[in-house]
């Protein structure tokens, strides 16, 4: 996998339900297509398992099958605890994870 993004707002006030929107770099193969050159299966490789935790606690979690796109985008939303990192990190077929850190500043 290669380069993953995410975008946080700079400051939430404690309590503040806010977004987090998260894309990463990655191919997505299904394993249902064929190499046109040898006719042969291309194997699966998809992003398996995204995960995100933050204050200690594991805050979001999703599954992933084939189904899902090439470089998938995700935005969801977390209530604003302490002000601490929030670690996203995305698993796929062959084991390699990417991870990526963001500070959330929480003020109040």
């Amino acid at each position: 996998m290669a380069k993953a993004r995410v975008k946080v707002p700079r400051s939430v006030k404690k309590g503040q339900v806010f977004e987090v929107k998260s894309l990463v770099s990655h191919k997505m193969e299904t394993g249902l297509r064929k190499n046109k050159k040898t006719g042969k299966k291309i194997p699966r490789d998809i992003i398996n398992k995204f995960t995100v935790n933050y204050g200690g606690k594991e805050v979001f979690s999703a599954d992933w099958h084939p189904a899902v796109s090439a470089n998938p985008y995700t935005s969801f939303f977390v209530k604003a605890g302490a002000s601490g990192p929030m670690i996203l990190k995305w698993t796929d077929d062959a084991g390699k994870v990417t991870e990526k850190t963001v500070k959330i500043n929480v003020s109040g």
